[in-house]
């Protein structure tokens, strides 16, 4: 197949639910990737976020050869041993009292997990969730999502869920009743733009959930499995949730999602209240288990914290040298870059230059590179960026 018919092949049968970028990528190794003429690419979108091991890890893609030979689906109605070390691995390197799991297939789905259980385990409804937010797009999950882009083609959505000002703890204690269930935010949010929460957000949130009889959730599907230079981007803050909700790079590309929660949480919940076909499969969890041995063992947090400092300050960089940059925030890899202008050109610039980058909204460059990048890779980006910024500015001050 050319490039020329999967392009129209995609373009006249799948629903046309993706903003695509004009690459069809064929092959993947570490923070590279390759499209269907051979040329190479560095990749900062990373399947947005998944790809924290990189492209076919050889322990990644050797457990996926292993388990594939030996078992491939196993329902949760049967136990199996690769689910069993997976759980076991998940409790080990998850926040202190989190110690019961649910596994699913993606990060909408680990939320869904946990809006029932908070729902069945307080007796209470109401979901608070925060400005800015983005949790995913199933129905649950879309009512706890902010933008009303997502929103408004699907309304009327789930009842009882509120919003708050992200960072705002005043405001989020004044929308906490007696009938909140769940307070839901991401330690860092992604999709809106790589917004860090104010000091002392967090904390403060985890005093409001324990006066209040409220459950705390932390959406740490895109900012965990050190993705920030932290195993868990709360760590930053010091802050354990009742649920943490993960997913995106858990099993090195493979589908997988986990709602991890306090046992006594998960306890309501009787047989049949909450399952998935797919979830713990087999193949899945085996990719997931080499995945956290290399998050582990290659110390990819330190990893993302030392690359991420450095990318971040060439970023500043450029932010000094142009006027059309108006910030660069983030922690460790999971950086955004926010621009005073439409960034269609920038993201069509950089794939002709051989860079895929991502983005949040019409002006924000987003950057979710895998985690065994290197400078080389990274300084490349930079590189791409400047002439890009440069072309720019020079346009915008000849109108």
């Amino acid at each position: 197949m050319d490039e020329k018919e999967a392009v129209t092949i995609e373009n006249e049968h799948l629903a046309k639910v993706y903003q695509k970028f004009p690459v069809v990528v064929t092959k993947g190794k570490g923070a590279l990737v390759w499209d269907i003429n051979g040329k190479e690419y560095v990749d900062c979108m990373g399947g947005y976020g998944v790809c924290i091991v990189g492209h076919c890890h050889p322990k990644v893609v050797q457990a996926i050869k292993q388990q594939s030979d030996i078992l491939i689906t196993c329902h949760g109605s049967l136990y199996n041993d690769a689910r069993s070390e997976l759980v076991k691995e998940l409790v080990n390197i998850s926040p202190s009292g989190l110690d019961s799991c649910f596994l699913c297939n993606s990060g909408a789905e680990s939320v869904e997990a946990a809006f029932k259980c908070a729902r069945k385990y307080t007796g209470k409804h109401e979901i608070l969730a925060m400005t800015g937010s983005f949790h995913g797009k199933t129905m649950a999950a879309l009512s706890a999502t902010w933008n009303p882009k997502y929103r408004k083609p699907f309304e009327p959505l789930l009842p009882d869920f509120e919003f708050a000002r992200f960072g705002d703890i005043e405001e989020v204690k004044s929308k906490a009743t007696e009938k909140t269930a769940a307070i839901i935010v991401e330690p860092i949010q992604g999709e809106s733009g790589i917004y860090l929460p104010p000091d002392g957000f967090l904390k403060g949130l985890r005093e409001i959930c324990d006066e209040k009889g409220i459950l705390l959730i932390f959406d740490e599907i895109q900012s965990g499995l050190a993705r920030t230079g932290k195993l868990w981007a709360s760590q930053h803050w010091d802050v354990t949730p009742d649920i943490m909700c993960i997913a995106k790079g858990m099993a090195g590309g493979m589908p997988m999602g986990a709602m991890i929660a306090r046992r006594e949480i998960t306890d309501p919940l009787k047989p049949g209240d909450h399952t998935s076909t797919f979830g713990g499969n087999p193949l899945a969890c085996a990719a997931a288990c080499a995945t956290i041995d290399i998050i582990l063992g290659e110390d990819l947090a330190k990893r993302a914290e030392v690359l991420g400092q450095r990318f971040k300050r060439k970023l500043q960089d450029l932010k000094e040298k142009y006027k059309i940059v108006k910030e660069v925030r983030g922690l460790g890899l999971m950086i955004g870059m926010e621009l005073r202008f439409d960034i269609y050109n920038i993201l069509m610039g950089a794939i002709s230059e051989g860079v895929i980058l991502t983005y949040s909204g019409k002006n924000i460059v987003r950057f979710l590179p895998p985690l065994v990048t290197d400078e080389t890779h990274l300084d490349r980006v930079v590189q791409v960026l400047d002439g890009l910024l440069q072309k720019e500015e020079k346009n915008r001050m000849s109108q």
